[in-house]
């Protein structure tokens, strides 16, 4: 009998690695990892209470992802911030993003929609006082609304696009207009919960075109 520990332990390597990917990710589109710094896979370990073989997992999606890059013999670097790619991710989350509010519209189980009223109401107790945490309900929003969708393979290109995304508006935190990006999404929140999925994709769309400006205005 081979692999042992697998077989005692199925899906135990994968489910620490998914929980450090998270955190890694997190720390990087927040800018808690700035761009261009080294990663201490010994100190990140500690810190996550995982061992060296899950963080590298981790860290090898993070790669895949272009928020990290890993050098034989020098070490991972989180990445550089391109901000001239900009533009080039708003035009495929506009078309994606779109896409998947009208399906989110279309399929949402009613579990989905028992969240997106608990986001609706999240958004309203927020009130725009905390750009921050505005943002992190946004984050929360959006891929909610990914998963309301129901298919893995849109939902795990708009994770890969809307990261790139956060990482920039974190980067021109301090310099883009006071609003309120949670309270933004309601509109189209309350049309996927009345089903409309034409009105949803239309707010999706319209939601990603007033990043992708605010950005471009502070350059």
């Amino acid at each position: 009998m081979t692999g042992g520990v697998n077989h005692s332990f199925p899906g135990r390597v994968p489910l620490l690695a998914d929980r450090a990917y998270t955190a890694v990710r997190d720390m990087i589109v927040t800018l808690r990892l700035p761009p261009g710094s080294p990663i201490n896979e010994e100190r990140l370990s500690a810190e996550l209470g995982v061992g060296r073989t899950p963080l590298r997992d981790a860290l090898k999606r993070l790669e895949a992802e272009s928020l990290v890059a890993i050098y034989p013999r020098r070490g991972t670097f989180v990445t550089e911030v391109n901000i001239t790619d900009h533009g080039l991710i708003a035009d495929v989350r506009r078309q994606l993003e779109g896409h998947a509010a009208q399906r989110a519209a279309e399929r949402a189980t009613a579990a989905d929609r028992d969240r997106l009223r608990e986001l609706v109401a999240a958004a309203a107790r927020q009130g725009g006082v905390d750009r921050a945490g505005s943002m992190r309900l946004d984050t929360e929003i959006h891929r909610a609304i990914y998963g309301c969708a129901h298919n893995r393979y849109l939902e795990s290109t708009l994770d890969h696009y809307y990261n790139l995304s956060l990482r920039i508006w974190y980067l021109f935190l301090d310099r883009l207009p006071e609003v309120d990006h949670a309270a933004d999404l309601v509109p189209m929140l309350e049309a996927i919960l009345a089903g409309d999925g034409e009105r949803a994709r239309e707010l999706a769309v319209r939601h990603v075109e007033d990043f992708e400006r605010s950005v471009r205005a502070t350059l």
